[in-house]
């Protein structure tokens, strides 16, 4: 069944306004760092998430079933679910939420719009084995765990790159001090004081703002991975039931069934990490980073390599 004229305009709308939303986040961090600029990236992820429900609803409707049969209805609904955990979490007024949100939609989006093929973009009827009451229940809290986790892991792999470039500008400091014990002239000790004054203070500022933005991007990928672990335990409970129903077994060690597993186990050790170990910040972005691999395994690299009974393969 081909797509309908409004699904079409839905697509173009949502995939152009996620553009433009990384567009102004981008040129608020960089260039122009005027609240109207934030204003506009905001409504730009309004106006997608609009669309993309407008997109999902047409295809319920037509399809006669949730859209959320095959891998581009699902990632479809995984961009839909970034733009809601942004707007979640963006009561916070985070400056760097929407830098780190915006450009995953739209890469999420533009992967499912433009690199899947038409065939799977058509609208098709059920298969038997999907047409349960469970493909709703699983595959949303599926999905809606693959998002909460993924901003989770983003946040840690942020964080990894602040606390990098946080160590970079201690030794450049550092430096800066001792080059002071190689000057001579008077004249050269007044002019490089300033200038050490001057790059300490630069230093010493973002420092701070470093150290505040790790304490943030820390609490944050705590709390989204806190979020997405429920869902996934529930969906990977409601997918064996469902398993159950339709192959008459809760568990036959698909390969689908063994990755989501892993990603379970991966995510139970970081949250153990952070509830009993108490370890260093460094450590459990460490691990959600490894997370961030797992998922996509989990969800694309199973489904493209069209193995098992979860394949929504394409490659083969």
């Amino acid at each position: 069944m081909k797509l309908t004229d409004l699904e079409n305009i839905s697509i173009l709308v949502s995939l152009y306004s996620l553009l433009f939303a990384t567009i102004c986040f981008v040129l608020k961090q960089s260039i122009f760092t005027i609240p109207l600029m934030k204003k506009s990236a905001d409504i730009f992820l309004y106006i997608s998430n609009i669309s993309i429900s407008i997109l999902m609803i047409d295809r319920w409707f037509v399809s006669k079933h949730f859209p959320l049969s095959n891998l581009y209805e699902s990632t479809i609904f995984l961009a839909w679910s970034l733009t809601l955990v942004y707007f979640l979490l963006n009561k916070q007024n985070n400056d760097w939420l929407g830098l780190i949100i915006a450009p995953s939609a739209m890469l999420i989006y533009g992967f499912a719009i433009l690199g899947l093929p038409k065939e799977m973009q058509e609208i098709k009827v059920l298969i038997p084995a999907l047409q349960s009451y469970w493909l709703m229940m699983h595959v949303s809290m599926m999905i809606l765990s693959y998002a909460s986790l993924l901003c989770g892991c983003l946040f840690s792999m942020t964080l990894l790159v602040v606390k990098y470039e946080k160590i970079l500008s201690q030794i450049s400091s550092a430096n800066n001090i001792l080059s002071i014990d190689l000057i001579i002239s008077t004249k050269e000790v007044y002019n490089s004081s300033f200038f050490l004054i001057e790059n300490n203070l630069q230093s010493l500022c973002f420092y701070k703002k470093a150290k505040d933005l790790i304490k943030e991007l820390d609490y944050w990928s705590f709390k989204t991975i806190s979020v997405g672990f429920p869902f996934l335990t529930i969906g990977i409970v409601s997918g064996a039931v469902w398993a159950n129903e339709a192959w008459g077994s809760y568990w036959s060690w698909d390969p689908k069934e063994t990755w989501a597993l892993i990603t379970w186990l991966i995510f139970a050790i970081y949250l153990h990490i952070r509830i009993t170990k108490d370890w260093k910040t460094e450590i459990s972005a460490i691990v959600a980073s490894f997370g961030f691999i797992v998922i996509w395994l989990c969800y694309l690299g199973v489904n493209l390599l069209g193995t098992g009974l979860h394949s929504y393969g394409w490659f083969n």
